[in-house]
């Protein structure tokens, strides 16, 4: 079967929902589905995270990090005090990341581990990028952005976790047919994962996706996350060129000192959370 044949295989079985996701990513998504319901009790939330053993060690280190343990306060020791400490909302956060983070868990050729550890880097630091962006920047919901940011390149994760079935399938691809596959996978992935509509439509309108001046949607928020990334998608075709900043229409509205400080508080946020969350 050549490439082509294979990235046809693929996508026609995502768009039938014939997707095969690892054991672990199966356990994330009962639980984030279980999160998604209003009704869910908190109690019933940490039973849960008890049934998984790694989320529940990332729950707690998550609350002892810097990122929420910011006035030196007793070291959290259970599950039960750091879903109280690191709160609902973050939890839901933690476990979309578990889920993307999955799909490379059975991954076993060492290039291909490679590009996986790339592309998480990438959405590492793009999440930490949108959070801040929208904070200072859009006006966004910061939460909404950093969740759309870590499942942005969710496509690109399930290609990786299928390319050890097929040797040569993420090569150079001059004729664009796995950009094509991606986006289509992408869809299909997304909604098996209950990514809601408003994210999905920022996230299948990045590749060609044009900036409104002044930014202020979340489509905005992740293509300035996007641009200055300072790891790119080992998936891309070709790396963007150099963002110069001074003869950007950025400049309107984002001034240099601005997008230092931004960048800055961006890189320090993804070492904060790098232990808990991107590791």
């Amino acid at each position: 079967m050549n490439r082509l044949e294979t990235f046809g295989l693929i996508a026609a079985q995502a768009e039938r929902g014939e997707l095969t996701f690892p054991t672990s990513v199966n356990a994330a998504l009962r639980l984030q589905l279980a999160l998604d319901n209003p009704d869910c009790h908190i109690e019933d939330a940490i039973k849960l995270v008890l049934g998984e053993p790694q989320l529940a060690a990332r729950t707690v280190a998550l609350a002892n990090s810097a990122a929420f343990n910011r006035n030196g306060e007793a070291t959290v020791t259970n599950v039960r005090a750091a879903v109280m400490r690191i709160g609902y909302r973050n939890l839901q956060m933690l476990v979309a990341s578990l889920v993307v983070r999955q799909f490379g868990s059975r991954i076993v050729d060492p290039q291909l581990r490679s590009k996986a550890e790339q592309l998480w880097e990438h959405t590492g630091h793009v999440a930490a990028l949108a959070q801040v962006f929208a904070r200072r920047v859009t006006f966004v919901d910061p939460d909404t952005a950093w969740f759309a940011a870590i499942v942005h390149e969710v496509g690109g994760f399930y290609l990786l976790s299928r390319a050890d079935e097929f040797p040569g399938l993420l090569d150079a691809d001059p004729e664009n047919w796995a950009q094509l596959c991606e986006e289509v996978v992408s869809r299909e992935v997304m909604k098996k994962l209950s990514i809601p509509d408003t994210v999905m439509d920022a996230i299948q309108n990045l590749r060609c996706g044009l900036m409104e001046m002044p930014p202020s949607t979340l489509l905005d928020t992740l293509l300035l996350a996007n641009k200055f990334a300072p790891v790119q998608s080992p998936l891309s075709p070709v790396a963007p060129p150099p963002v110069l900043h001074a003869d950007s229409a950025l400049d309107f509205v984002l001034d240099q000192a601005t997008l230092d400080s931004i960048l800055q508080e961006a890189a320090e946020q993804f070492q904060l959370l790098n232990t808990a969350l991107l590791v």
